[in-house]
């Protein structure tokens, strides 16, 4: 008995089906791919008395998932917001339309800013959520829409708006 043969009486060292590193097990890659991708930067401005309901887009990014089982993605929106004498409240919401959907879905909760004072100041704006629901082989556009709620006085600049997006796959099944 040598010291390959395991124990073995009948081990021939000679045969490769004992021990062949080139027919080991190749390991299966089971990690996860992770999407990082950023809209590019954008900017609105909300003029002076303008109505309830009225909606402005600032930013939006298209992610394809499609190498990606079972998504989540995770969305951060941040910019800079110079009021100018404003008063008012606006909302702002991200929303998702993904291949053969009509209409867009919101994602998490809106956001609101709201200035009761007019004064001249500028702010850092910024949230994220979380969006679980979407599906693999799939192509979605997020889109950031901000809503005034409240009739506005003064101007208000939203600048350098960006949503960011982080999308990997759930490996726990929570979300």
């Amino acid at each position: 008995m040598n010291s390959r043969s395991n124990y073995r009486d009948d081990f021939d060292p000679c045969r490769q089906q004992h021990f062949d590193p080139c027919k080991q097990k190749k390991q299966v890659d089971k990690s996860c791919p992770t999407i990082i991708k950023c809209g590019a930067a954008g900017a609105v401005t909300i003029p002076l008395a303008t109505v309830v309901g009225t909606t402005f887009t600032p930013t939006s990014l298209s992610l394809n998932t499609d190498c990606i089982c079972n998504p989540v993605v995770k969305l951060e929106f941040t910019s800079n917001i110079v009021a100018t004498a404003f008063t008012g409240t606006i909302s702002f919401q991200i929303f998702k339309q993904c291949t053969n959907q009509f209409t867009p879905v919101p994602i998490g909760p809106a956001f609101t800013y709201d200035r009761l004072v007019a004064i001249t100041e500028s702010d850092t704006f910024t949230f994220f959520v979380c969006d679980c629901d979407s599906c693999h082989n799939d192509c979605c556009t997020y889109t950031v829409v901000v809503t005034v709620n409240a009739v506005t006085v003064g101007v208000l600049n939203i600048n350098n708006a960006t949503l960011g997006a982080i999308a990997t796959c759930q490996t726990s099944g929570c979300c």
